[in-house]
């Protein structure tokens, strides 16, 4: 016998590390004499025959009952090609070609790339893809398990049977391989990992794959795409149309609550549907781009998406991959950019998911103290090792590449920056320096964003950042992260802090409006009013105003009156724009049948207006992150609650006047300064009837000379209560 039956029964019971090394064919010295051996592994098999390209059949000889074959070639030196011809205990005989009669598929340059943690197109090679090899088609699957006793394909076309199809590890890398014949687009795939920390292996779902079943199923699935894109367009001028001196209103979206089909449980609409609806939607609200929260496959619909299985996957409860493209090409067509919520920071603790991948803490880190958000139940990335560093930045290259998305949002920059975030003292391990800023997990962002500009130079990055971290949106080369945008958070918690007070009380903090102009210019800012303000007992925007109803829609008006015309790009939770008296929830639509009133039909048809001034009057786009866009006229009446300022675009003598009243009082007469002793239009009165309010305030304002507000001129203008109005001269 030519195994050992200590070998023979690993392979039996699936214990086996390296069946290349014996099953296949192998010319091996047996008994003093060199001999060329064929054996092969099939559970199913009551007998099998081998088929050579040339010449009559042989009948393999049976090893064990568990279905390992062999046969001896006394004459044969050469290796030849063949197939198994496989008489089943139960069904009709079919034939196969063999997986392990194939070499090494893996190029020396990928490997090289992947060893030094410098492959940023990983995901070409890694996962499951279609090929054909020496003219036979099949399937490559490629996985990193570096501390895996044995790792194995398993799927619809081998029963899920870990013993058939174990692959060949490259033990520098810590990469495994097989090319599986037959296998092809649509089949369902595990790997199954035996550790040697665990008696029984361990299911997991591929990290590279490209589509995933959907859930409660976790089996990762086959993907070609055949999409054919029409968007050329817009990539050819995409970073002109993107950049800070443009115009960038953003629509956030959950793509499973927007808008659901009535009467169908759970009624999603797929990639397809959403585009069909929703474009024509962006459009006609003159939003710039839509933002999806997280999209990669998920296993739990409350998580939103930012708890992730399958990273390279979008998720299928929405259609297949290239119905995912459809949606994007659509909005490119439509000249709509296309942002993506990404998850960098930490992944679920799913059992099928990256989590202990290889028996080890792969992806994670081994001690809790840094490789576990307790608040959010999920695993943190180890950003010092290649493994990582190669999945996450070929992610992002995934997106950007096969998808043709416009940005990624980071999700959670801060939990990344800090050891300690959300952590008591006990509960953290400070860096090497004694520390508490997370270098491994720095050096990743700033090379993320580096690598992505480098390959794209058009696409955008925002950070979701809530802390006092200098130069988020600063080059790298400064010292900075490298981000294109930042959130700015305490615009929005301050901002909202104010705006539900009682207008009584106003008064006594007028800081909390004016102080976000003291560091409005440290960073690249995105002003947002998004999911995280209007869920969680936080109430809707709406719910949050104070006053009786027809002050609630004013103060929300005035709110957003404000928000354009504050320096910032602008994002825009779905929900928001009508004014959704309801906290959002993801198990339904947003209320659209609000829309049948006419106060809900004026919030909406104010920040229509509000984007279309916004992407109409450089002035309030062009000059976002200097001073010499922005400059204060009068910041001083508390009592009366009430702000003005300027707002210039890159041509000075290009310009707009803001003024705010944050109090339900008219003023027949007030006195403001102003640049010119010209007319002035108002261009936008958040209080005209069209909106819902009482129709007070001017239509046209004349500047006269004379000094007031430390401006050259003065005007007086009867101000509407709880609104806000722009004006424009005339000249």
């Amino acid at each position: 016998m030519s195994l050992k039956i200590e070998e023979i029964s690993a392979i039996s019971n699936g214990e086996h590390g390296d069946l290349f090394r014996v099953l296949g064919l192998h010319l091996t010295e047996i008994e003093g004499k060199e001999k060329l051996v064929l054996r092969c592994f099939r559970p199913d098999a009551k007998s099998i025959q081998v088929h050579p390209e040339s010449g009559k059949p042989f009948e393999l000889n049976r090893l064990s009952d568990e279905g390992l074959f062999e046969i001896q070639f006394s004459r044969r030196k050469n290796h030849f090609n063949y197939k198994l011809r496989i008489t089943p205990y139960v069904g009709d005989r079919y034939s196969i070609i063999d997986a392990y009669q194939f070499g090494p598929q893996i190029s020396e340059y990928d490997l090289q790339l992947w060893g030094e943690g410098n492959h940023h197109h990983a995901y070409k090679f890694m996962g499951g893809h279609t090929k054909t090899v020496d003219g036979v088609d099949g399937t490559h699957f490629v996985v990193t398990a570096p501390s895996a006793k044995r790792v194995s394909v398993i799927g619809s076309f081998n029963n899920w049977d870990g013993r058939i199809h174990g692959m060949r590890k490259y033990h520098d890398q810590g990469l495994w391989e097989i090319f599986i014949p037959h296998v092809t687009a649509g089949d369902f795939y595990k790997f199954e990992v035996k550790s040697y920390e665990n008696s029984a292996p361990i299911k997991k779902s591929d990290p590279f794959s490209r589509y995933a079943e959907l859930r409660p199923g976790s089996a990762s699935i086959v993907w070609n795409s055949a999409y054919k894109w029409e968007d050329h367009g817009w990539m050819q001028n995409r970073t002109d149309l993107q950049h800070h001196e443009k115009p960038i209103s953003i629509y956030e979206i959950h793509a499973g609550s927007w808008k659901r089909k009535v009467g169908e449980d759970p009624g999603f609409l797929n990639y397809r549907e959403l585009a069909d609806q929703l474009v024509p939607y962006l459009k006609d609200m003159n939003f710039t781009h839509v933002e999806l929260m997280p999209i990669a496959e998920h296993p739990y619909d409350p998580s939103w998406g930012y708890q992730i299985t399958g990273y390279f996957a979008p998720t299928s409860r929405f259609g297949d991959p290239d119905d995912m493209r459809y949606f994007v090409d659509k909005c490119h067509q439509a000249n709509i950019g296309v942002i993506l919520d990404w998850v960098p920071a930490h992944f679920t603790k799913d059992e099928h998911g990256l989590r202990r991948f290889d028996g080890t803490a792969l992806f994670e880190h081994e001690d809790p103290r840094l490789g576990e958000h307790k608040d959010w139940g999920t695993c943190i990335f180890n950003f010092g090792r290649t493994e990582v560093i190669n999945f996450l930045i070929s992610n992002a290259i995934y997106w950007l590449d096969e998808f043709h998305i416009d940005g990624l949002r980071v999700d959670a920059v801060a939990s990344m920056l800090y050891l300690d975030y959300s952590r008591e003292e006990g509960e953290w391990i400070p860096n090497q320096y004694g520390g508490r800023e997370n270098l491994e997990a720095l050096q990743f962002l700033r090379r993320f964003n580096e690598v992505t500009h480098q390959y794209y130079p058009g696409i955008l990055t925002f950070a979701e950042e809530s802390t006092s971290w200098g130069g988020v949106s600063q080059p790298t080369s400064s010292g900075g992260l490298g981000f294109d945008f930042k959130w700015n958070m305490g615009w929005m918690n301050d901002t909202l802090a104010y705006m539900e007070k009682d207008p009584i009380y106003r008064r006594y903090h007028q800081d909390q409006l004016s102080f976000s102009l003291i560091y409005a210019f440290s960073e690249q800012f995105i002003l947002p009013l998004s999911h995280d303000e209007v869920v969680h007992m936080k109430k809707s925007l709406l719910s949050k105003m104070p006053g009786d109803d027809w002050q609630k829609f004013a103060n929300l008006r005035l709110l957003y009156t404000y928000m354009y015309g504050h320096p910032g790009k602008k994002l825009m939770f779905m929900g928001n724009e009508f004014a959704q008296w309801d906290e959002w929830t993801e198990a339904k639509s947003i209320d659209w049948h609000l829309l049948d009133w006419d106060s809900h039909k004026g919030v909406r048809r104010l920040l229509k207006d509000l984007n279309e001034l916004y992407i109409n009057e450089n002035a309030m786009h062009e000059v976002d992150s200097k001073w010499e866009g922005f400059q204060w006229i009068d910041i001083s009446d508390a009592d009366n609650s009430l702000l003005s300022f300027i707002r210039r675009s890159k041509d000075p003598e290009d310009y707009l006047v803001v003024i705010l009243n944050f109090t339900p009082a008219y003023h027949d007469v007030y006195r403001f300064g102003i640049p010119e002793a010209c007319e002035y239009e108002v261009i936008f009165n958040s209080d005209s009837e069209i909106y819902g309010g009482s129709n007070s305030g001017p239509v046209i304002i004349q500047g006269n000379e004379g000094s007031w507000h430390n401006q050259p001129c003065y005007a007086d203008v009867s101000i509407p209560p709880l609104a806000g109005v722009i004006l424009k001269p005339k000249r």
